[in-house]
């Protein structure tokens, strides 16, 4: 048999191929979609069911439930396979955005958002994995970059396509809106998939090696502390003393002990049971500091990234007076300047040394400039006009460490471990943004309360129906209020400014002495994939396909 076909990794027939990037793209911009889509609605929504303070769950509960769910479907891919997860993920999807829309009130709402998100993380981490190993080696360097201009385009079109729905009919078609778009992609994908003959052949592993236990420990650490964050940020608004309530207290312990057991649980795994226990984060990753870096990286960018997304529509509502839709095409130079990053992220890559370290360093370095900026935003409504320029350094900073750490999980890590590498991605730049989605709700609910409550501007009662209080309130306390939320936005960004800072620090660990170019790197990737294609049986390898440092 000739095996030169097979050298360049998968080789699926020209239709199948751009099928299936087209659903998974449809698919991933969806699921991403979905974690932005409510953010200019969040203030529509919570003034219909008078639950202003407990709004934001709508945001989190998706972004938790993904969070939580995102490494377990990856590795629920190597046990039942690609195909049959990828689909079961989106059917829980589609089936959950329709109950969304259907919601009677906001508690039901946010238990949907919440399954609407396990679908979600599936849509993600499993398309994440799909992507590099369906396409022939020499497209890879592309990947990161399709991937970037799809989450750059579905994280900013996100609001603006809430907005234009919120405000020309009603906020329930946010979410039924994904049945009619999804059920395409859905019924392509199941069409398109390739035979075993048309794939690098990958071994699945039994359902007695997944781990279980690191997959329960995993979202004991991670969503308690962003619950306890989020009801301490709702409790504050009335009470100083919110941190020191159990409801603060005693989530926060269960999930630090919990990271500190995962922690001990994975380490023993990759000690003892390296061959018969799939890991959830396999230690041998951290071989790759060049890995490690991009997930610290990928976590605290991921919190400014969110953090913007949500909070800035909501400053252009309250502080500007703009509307639902106006706040959302507010939101476009973001678009644009996420797109440009991830776009040019891939063909840089490929022609310079090292190139790692300094597109994460610009990225990070990017992202801290424009954080920093929008700390100057004054409470005056005519002060969007700067806001429109300072999104795009967030935006190209963003764009290009997106393309990026996706390069970085498919080339730094073994081939089989690139399905945890990509789960692990999504994984910390979820957590990053919820825990940024809390924090921002801890200082805008201490703000409220030092500048609105306690001055007596408006009442508690008030607080939920702010739009109303706003439309009859003195002129004065208008400024009371949109000061405190202009306040909240820039300490909120302050914070973002101080995480990107330490990214920028951090991308220190992308620095190799004797690095391997992007090429050298895709090429030994080439070469694994024609010997496993080929069976020879002999290149089996823990490391990762780059330089040892």
């Amino acid at each position: 048999m000739d095996a030169k076909p097979q050298a360049t990794g998968a080789q699926l027939p020209k239709w199948k191929l751009i099928t299936l990037y087209a659903c998974i793209c449809s698919g991933l911009f969806l699921a991403f979609l979905d974690t932005s889509i409510v953010a200019t609605a969040l203030f529509t929504i919570g003034s219909e069911f008078e639950a202003l303070s407990e709004v934001n769950w709508v945001a989190l509960s998706y972004t938790l439930a993904y969070l939580g769910c995102t490494a377990i479907f990856a590795s629920l891919s190597d046990v039942f396979g690609r195909r049959n997860v990828y689909l079961a993920a989106f059917v829980i999807f589609l089936a959950a955005s329709l109950g969304c829309g259907f919601a009677q009130d906001v508690n039901q709402l946010i238990g949907l958002r919440a399954l609407q998100g396990v679908g979600g993380s599936g849509l993600y981490s499993v398309g994440m994995v799909i992507m590099p190993e369906i396409s022939p080696v020499k497209m890879l360097k592309m990947i990161g970059a399709l991937i970037g201009i799809v989450l750059a385009m579905s994280g900013v079109l996100g609001p603006l396509l809430g907005g234009v729905i919120t405000q020309f009919t009603s906020w329930r078609w946010i979410f039924w809106i994904n049945a009619p778009v999804g059920i395409v992609p859905l019924v392509l994908f199941a069409i398109a998939w390739p035979n075993e003959k048309e794939m690098v052949p990958r071994e699945r592993q039994g359902i007695r090696q997944m781990d279980f236990l690191g997959f329960f420990l995993l979202i004991a650490a991670s969503v308690p502390m962003v619950f306890a964050f989020q009801e301490a940020g709702i409790r504050v608004v009335t009470s100083a003393n919110a941190w020191k309530s159990a409801i603060f207290i005693a989530p926060l312990v269960v999930s630090l002990v919990c990271w500190v057991a995962l922690y001990g649980w994975e380490y023993t795994i990759s000690v003892r049971w390296e061959n018969s226990i799939g890991a959830l984060f396999p230690f041998r990753m951290a071989r790759s500091r060049s890995f490690v870096s991009a997930l610290v990286s990928t976590m605290l960018l991921g919190f400014t990234y969110l953090v913007v997304i949500y909070a800035l529509p909501i400053r252009f509502q309250i502080v500007n007076g703009q509307s639902a839709l106006n706040s959302g095409i507010a939101l476009l130079p973001m678009l644009g300047s996420v797109a440009v990053g991830s776009a040019l992220t891939g063909p840089i890559a490929t022609r310079i040394k090292n190139s790692i370290f300094p597109i994460m360093f610009a990225g990070a370095a990017l992202v801290l400039i424009g954080a920093a900026a929008f700390t100057t935003l004054d409470a005056e409504p005519d002060s969007k006009a700067k806001a429109y320029g300072l999104q795009v350094f967030i935006g190209l900073g963003f764009g290009m460490t997106v393309s990026m750490s996706s390069m970085v999980a498919n080339v730094e890590t073994s081939p089989k471990d690139n399905a945890a590498a990509q789960g692990m991605m999504a994984q910390v730049r979820m957590f990053g943004g919820s825990i940024g989605i809390a924090a921002s709700t801890v200082i805008l609910g201490t703000k409220q309360r030092q500048q609105l409550l306690e001055p007596r501007v408006i009442s508690p009662v008030q607080m939920a129906s702010l739009h109303e209080v706003m439309i009859h309130a003195s002129l004065e306390d208008v400024r009371a209020i949109r000061k405190a939320y202009s306040d909240s936005f820039n300490q909120t960004l302050m914070v973002c400014a101080i995480l990107a800072g330490i990214a920028l620090l951090l991308s220190v660990g992308f620095w190799e002495k004797n690095a391997l170019d992007m090429k050298e790197k895709l090429r030994r990737r080439e070469v694994f994939d024609a010997d496993e294609s080929n069976g020879s049986g002999q290149t089996e390898r823990k490391g990762p396909i780059t330089s040892q440092v």
